[in-house]
Parts: C-alpha cells; sequence; structure tokens
C-alpha cells in the first residue's frame, strides 16, 4: 500500500463577529474545514493507497527531523495551498529567548523534497491563493529551490485567474495518450480559477485552459523520481464543480500512478 503526506487544504473560519457597545466585539463561533477530504478520498478509492492528511499549520509546526520521517515512510508528497514561507519560517525563529543562546538554523524542507524526488519520490504541486506565486505574490514557490523541480515556472507577479464564467480543460496530444479512451474531458465541468504559470523545456504539459492556452496540469521527470502541477484548486472554491465530476476519483488515481511509476 502506497502511503501519500498530503500537506495543506485546510482552514478555520471564525465567526460572525458581533459588535453591541462601541467598545468591545465577539466573535460567536469557530469552525475547522477540511477541504481536502475530496482528494483524500479520491486517492484512497481504489483500496491501494493511505492518505496521511495535515494543515499547514501543523506542517509548519514540525520539528526539525519529523518532515524527515515523513518523506523516508511516504511514496508521495502533496502540496496545496502551502506558501514558500510555512517552508522557509521556524516557530523557534520568533522566540526571542533563544536568541543568543545558541545559533538558529533548520533543516531546508524544500531541498529535503527535492532530495527525495531525485532519489525516487513523487510529488504533487497543487493550484490555489497560497500556491505558485498566488495572490499578491504570497504563495511564493518561484523564489524557493523549488524551481528545480517544477514543471512549470511561476510568474514574478499575484498569478490568479479567475472568472464566474469559469475555464474549461482541454488536454494536449501527451495528455491524450495519458489518459487515453478512459477519460473524456469534454464532460470534465469548468474550474472558476486558476494559477498562470509558464512552460519549461524540461516539462511536459498534460492538459491547458482552453480559453487561454495557460498549463493546467504539466509533469516532469527528476532523477529518480517525478513531480506534477495542477494549476487549479482540487478542492473548493475554484474547484466547486470539479470535486463533483463522475471522473474525479479516476483523474487523480491516474495522476498518482504517475507518480509510483504505474503509467
Amino acid at each position: 500500500m502506497a502511503r501519500v503526506f498530503y500537506i495543506g487544504d485546510w482552514a478555520i473560519m471564525t465567526g460572525p463577529v458581533f459588535h453591541e457597545t462601541p467598545f468591545y466585539w465577539s466573535t460567536k463561533g469557530v469552525e475547522i474545514y477540511n477541504y481536502g477530504h475530496w482528494l483524500k478520498g479520491a486517492l484512497e478509492s481504489s483500496g491501494e493507497h493511505e492518505v496521511l492528511s495535515i494543515s499547514a499549520w501543523d506542517f509548519y509546526k514540525m520539528g526539525p527531523g519529523e518532515y524527515e520521517k515523513e518523506l523516508e515512510k511516504s511514496e508521495v508528497i502533496i502540496f496545496s495551498d502551502v506558501d514558500a514561507k510555512v517552508f522557509q519560517l521556524a516557530p523557534s525563529f520568533f522566540d526571542r529567548e533563544k536568541f543568543g543562546t545558541k545559533v538558529l538554523t533548520f533543516p531546508d524542507r524544500t531541498k529535503l523534497t527535492i532530495e527525495a524526488v531525485r532519489s525516487g519520490k513523487g510529488v504533487m504541486f497543487l493550484g490555489g491563493w497560497y500556491s505558485f506565486t498566488g495572490e499578491l505574490g504570497r504563495g511564493g514557490w518561484g523564489r524557493t529551490p523549488f524551481t528545480q523541480i517544477l514543471p512549470v515556472k511561476c510568474l514574478d507577479y499575484e498569478d490568479l485567474v479567475e472568472s464566474t464564467e469559469g475555464f474549461w480543460a482541454e488536454p494536449t496530444s501527451a495528455g491524450r495518450e495519458f489518459f487515453g479512451e478512459e477519460i473524456d474531458f469534454q464532460s470534465m465541468p469548468p474550474i472558476l480559477g486558476y494559477n498562470k504559470t509558464k512552460t519549461i523545456p524540461e516539462g511536459k504539459i498534460l492538459l491547458q485552459v482552453k480559453e487561454t492556452g495557460d498549463p493546467l496540469l504539466a509533469v516532469r521527470e527528476i532523477g529518480e523520481g517525478r513531480t506534477l502541477a495542477y494549476t487549479s484548486d482540487p478542492a473548493p472554491h475554484w474547484g466547486c464543480n470539479f470535486v463533483f465530476w463522475e471522473k474525479y476519483n479516476e483523474f487523480w488515481l491516474k495522476c498518482l500512478n504517475y507518480l509510483l511509476k504505474k503509467d
């Protein structure tokens, strides 16, 4: 059974917020959302894979050595809506009591991921407001060493492309060969947005956005491993139609099998 370590697509909602006097306000409610349960369910639907899903904040708080253990145990890593600061900062950097007591450095989790891919692991990079370049550049993947393994190139400015009319997926010739006749993309519902990226010679484009020609699904081989980029959201809000597609599970299992070299 293949193990998948899925980071991201969790959120905490607080509110509503009530102001009953000029001086005070009260938050009346808090709720934790796991938007990743659709993708987790899809990847586990065959009964052949196990998915551990954690939030970006739990990933951020993992101490030195903990991520390395997950890399050893997992065949595939997924990052979805996980901004660069989650990789590049650590809680102890903000603990002033430790300043001056010792030299504060930590293992670089982007480099650990790259080394894992080169040695045979697979990584999915999935879209969202905090993926790729992201909203106001907050995703920041293009300023990390991930550029060495991404199948597409991140923009140098905000990359969100959104429309209430939606966008349609169109397979390339490589994509038609990849998915075969099992998946008809004319039946795929529209996505409501995506992260705009650019093609690179090392990446193979399998799906593109019909209206713009921008990459939607791309893959790349790195050493003994592979990476995959889906530049839209595997969950709502961009994927609020996508997650109810009858071929949703099959689509993601195809992607996972590629990373597991079962294609």
